[in-house]
């Protein structure tokens, strides 16, 4: 029995509600917490405990910070080698021929991030759930505490290098056409806060903070004209962007991803992650940056 997912990057409630239970069918809690730049670190956290306590029918839980990341990185948070997605996936019952709906309760940073993991290992067939477990509870959707017990299956990684950039690969696209786009809070962007030894962007990125693309009490995706209107306050024109390269960032390449989806609604187009993010560029004293005069409120 085959499952048609619809044409994006998201999936709406109705289309889940519509079907749960679906033998092809996964659906991934990805709830985690970030922690604000000047709280004391760890900054990072998984929400096992909320899944636990009530989660969407169905659903397999990832923890975002070890299960999907290579843990023996010094930076914090990327991509897991190739044999570590395969075996977290597919004991999960995630193999080559399902459909994969993820999500969070948190602007889908984590489901995005998650999303994104997947395009990278070449695996198409998974969407974000618009306005996640916030909207899917609002609306008074069934949640459940039984945790399924799917069959091991067999996940097939197909790296996608283009939709990963590393640090180096950054650098040396620095004064090009290349499109950067800065997903992080206008104060860590300018400089005024940072998670890492130092503040500022990288030369030439444009900052579109993650939290503004979404809006109302449901955490969903604007409209794509509001979306195109944000990008265009950013100096982006999403529209006169077909021939350059698109590369988002945050601090650890997650964050960055709900500023790609969006990027895509607009555009149609994918954008590349840098991985690292300001996580490793800004603990590099050899990689550029720019930042904000501080003025003497700082």
């Amino acid at each position: 029995m085959s499952l048609e997912l619809p044409s994006g990057p998201l999936v709406e409630t109705d289309w889940l509600a519509a079907h749960l239970g679906h033998p092809k069918l996964r659906i991934v809690d990805m709830r985690g917490t970030v922690l604000p730049p000047s709280a004391p670190k760890p900054h990072y956290f998984a929400r096992h405990d909320d899944y636990a306590a009530g989660h969407i029918p169905g659903a397999v839980y990832i923890d975002w910070t070890r299960d999907i990341v290579d843990l023996d990185d010094p930076t914090p948070v990327q991509v897991a080698p190739p044999a570590k997605i395969a075996e977290e996936l597919g004991k999960r019952g995630i193999g080559d021929d399902c459909v994969v709906v993820a999500y969070d309760d948190w602007y889908s940073m984590f489901a995005g991030r998650l999303m994104w993991v997947l395009r990278y290992y070449g695996f198409e067939q998974v969407r974000v759930l618009n306005g996640g477990m916030v909207k899917w509870v609002a609306e008074g959707r069934p949640l459940t505490t039984e945790v399924p017990d799917y069959p091991p299956a067999i996940f097939t990684p197909r790296p996608q290098p283009h939709l990963r950039k590393t640090a180096d690969q950054v650098l040396q696209a620095l004064g090009s056409d290349l499109l950067l786009i800065d997903a992080r809070h206008e104060r860590e962007y300018q400089g005024f806060e940072s998670r890492a030894a130092r503040g500022g962007h990288i030369p030439g990125a444009r900052n579109v903070f993650y939290q503004s693309l979404v809006s109302g009490p449901h955490q969903t995706y604007l409209s794509p004209d509001q979306l195109r209107e944000r990008f265009l306050a950013a100096g982006i024109d999403p529209d006169a962007t077909t021939d350059r390269e698109v590369v988002a960032y945050c601090n650890g390449g997650v964050s960055a991803t709900p500023t790609a989806i969006a990027f895509e609604l607009v555009s149609g187009r994918r954008v590349a992650i840098y991985d690292g993010s300001w996580n490793e560029w800004g603990n590099d004293p050899t990689k550029p940056l720019e930042r904000a005069e501080a003025s003497s409120g700082e």
